[in-house]
Formats: C-alpha cells, sequence, structure tokens
C-alpha cells in the first residue's frame, strides 16, 4: 500500500477550482519550498487550486527536509529505481486530489524542481491518461538503464512539457536540459524549454513567468495584462 502523503495549500482564486496544478519539491526540501509559487501564479491561474506535498521519506542528507527517494551518487541506476518506487504514493495522491474536486486527468498540470522533475516526468508519461502539462525546473529526465532512447509513452494525447534549466547549474548540469529534450522529441511529447543564463540550480523571475504563461496556454486560460486583470 503507498503512503500517505500531504502538504501546504492554495485554493483557487475563484473559489471554483477548474484546474489541479501540483508542485513536486527537490532533494532536502519539502512543500513548503514551491508552495509561494502557486500564490504568485494566482492571478494566472485563477480557477487552480495548487498543493505541493511532502515527499514520502525523511532525508538522510538533510533531517529537516524529505526526499522522494535517496541519493547516494554513486549507483547509477538510483534514480530510475527510486522513480518506479516512489511513483506509487505520487499517482495515489493524485488520483485522490482530483476524486476530491471532481476533476478529470486533463485539468491536472505537474511542476517538479530538481528530484521533483525526475519524478514529475517519470510519473506524468505514465499515468492512464497524461495531465495536461508538465512544467520541470532544474531537473532531467530519468531514463532507465536499457532505455537510451526512452521509452514510448501510451498516452494519447501525450502532455504539454516545459523544461527550464540554469545555464550555470552546478547541481545538475545544463546539458540535461538538451538530453531531456530531445529524449522527449523521440517520444513524440511536445516539448518547449527556457535557459535563464548566469543562473545556478534553482529558478528566477522569468523562469517562474515562462512557467506561468505555458500552464496558462495548455489549459486554454486568457492572460489580461491590463493593471484591472491583475
Amino acid at each position: 500500500m503507498a503512503a500517505a502523503i500531504d502538504g501546504p495549500r492554495v485554493q483557487a482564486k475563484s473559489g471554483k477550482p477548474r484546474q489541479l496544478v501540483v508542485f513536486l519539491h527537490g532533494y532536502g526540501a519539502d512543500g513548503n519550498d514551491l508552495i509561494e509559487i502557486g500564490r504568485q501564479w494566482r492571478s494566472f491561474l485563477p480557477d487552480a487550486d495548487f498543493v505541493a506535498p511532502h515527499a514520502p521519506e525523511r532525508c538522510a542528507m538533510s533531517p529537516m527536509g524529505r526526499q522522494w527517494f535517496p541519493l547516494t551518487m554513486r549507483d547509477q541506476t538510483e534514480r530510475w529505481r527510486g522513480c518506479i518506487a516512489a511513483r506509487p504514493t505520487l499517482d495515489a495522491f493524485l488520483d485522490a486530489e482530483l476524486e476530491k474536486r471532481g476533476l478529470d486527468e486533463r485539468a491536472l498540470a505537474l511542476v517538479g524542481f530538481s528530484q521533483g522533475t525526475m519524478m514529475a516526468l517519470h510519473t506524468g508519461l505514465r499515468r492512464r491518461v497524461a495531465p495536461r502539462a508538465i512544467v520541470g525546473y532544474s531537473g532531467v529526465l530519468v531514463l532507465g538503464p536499457d532505455q537510451p532512447g526512452g521509452e514510448r509513452p501510451h498516452q494519447e494525447p501525450p502532455p504539454a512539457v516545459l523544461l527550464a534549466h540554469g545555464e550555470e547549474d552546478e547541481m545538475i548540469p545544463v546539458e540535461a536540459l538538451m538530453m531531456s529534450a530531445n529524449a522527449l522529441a523521440d517520444m513524440n511529447v511536445p516539448t518547449q524549454w527556457h535557459l535563464s543564463a548566469g543562473l545556478g540550480h534553482g529558478i528566477d523571475n522569468a523562469g517562474l513567468i515562462h512557467g506561468a504563461l505555458f500552464l496558462a496556454q495548455s489549459f486554454g486560460v486568457r492572460v489580461d495584462f491590463s493593471p484591472r486583470g491583475r
């Protein structure tokens, strides 16, 4: 049985959620690390509920933080095995959150950072029905040891994907962005990418704006840039 997870939430600005955006935090953080983005994005997605679950495990390297799976950096397959092990817990959470709101799978978007991006891509591409969109910051598409080109997802339509990365990322080198984008293209998953000059392992304002506009476009939400609209 999958472990139960939960985390901080931001309710839809309109009071009537028509979309669900789930943030997946990085290694050693927790849901509080990303939920503030939901508050910033309410103006772009007024009908979206935002939730940022805490990963199911305590982080070995940061006892106050959480991890989706361990990272020792010694085992070349640990990311792959970790994503597989953590996926049932995340799937169960997503199913419950959608059911609670009476929303279907196409009302869902996943937004990950670093290890959370690994989980967003791994899980999102394997759900029975694809989420509407996946935004991955400073992460990488995890491929199995016998999957050099990636497996072809059986989703129609596939999710729209945006990958954003810092040009100076010291934790997950920027080459991971191009590798992931190329692998997703080979899998026929429509993918956009954004590169932030001078940025390390993090999310900058340009990346946040790109992410918000990408989700609004994916959900078919008109963004009003007038002072009254904001």
